[in-house]
């Protein structure tokens, strides 16, 4: 994929993050994308789903499955606003997504190399292609705002 093409998805993930945050969830948007279509998107929602899965990506996975009828998404690629935590990795990993674009590498629990690789780990039988930074300073100024403004209200 070109870097054109990596940016026009990512904003569309960068949407579904914006809508994160409008309804008070930590601003984390996901689209899958196969043959150059979306056939799954989501956002944060553990917060009003009362649902510890509900990560953007999980909620994007979910997506595509129903959308092509099957828990596989070969050769489709996820672009996710911040690196993807333990359990959305490996989500990614069984569902044997062929490529992972993320945003913003998350420090604290990111698991595709910040802080873990899961995804190209030898010791699992499938390794996903990545590519961080598509869009970094746009969802580092979202999350951000989004932190700064939780924090000023709480005050």
């Amino acid at each position: 994929m070109s870097v054109k093409g990596d940016i026009h998805w990512m904003q569309r993930a960068f949407e579904l993050a914006e809508n994160a945050k409008a309804h008070d969830q930590v601003p984390v948007g996901a689209v899958i994308v196969l043959d150059d279509q979306i056939i799954g998107g989501g956002w944060n929602q553990p917060i009003s789903s009362d649902d510890p899965t509900a990560h953007a990506e999980i909620m994007a996975l979910r997506d595509a499955g129903k959308k092509i009828g099957n828990y596989r998404l070969p050769n489709a690629t996820i672009y996710v606003t911040l690196e993807p935590c333990t359990m959305c990795a490996g989500a990614i990993i069984h569902a044997r997504l062929s490529r992972l674009v993320y945003a913003l590498d998350d420090l604290k629990t990111g698991a595709c190399g910040s802080v873990f690789n899961l995804l190209q780990t030898e010791e699992l039988n499938h390794r996903v292609e990545i590519e961080k930074g598509v869009m970094e300073e746009e969802c580092r100024s979202l999350i951000q705002s989004f932190f700064k403004d939780k924090r000023a209200k709480q005050k």
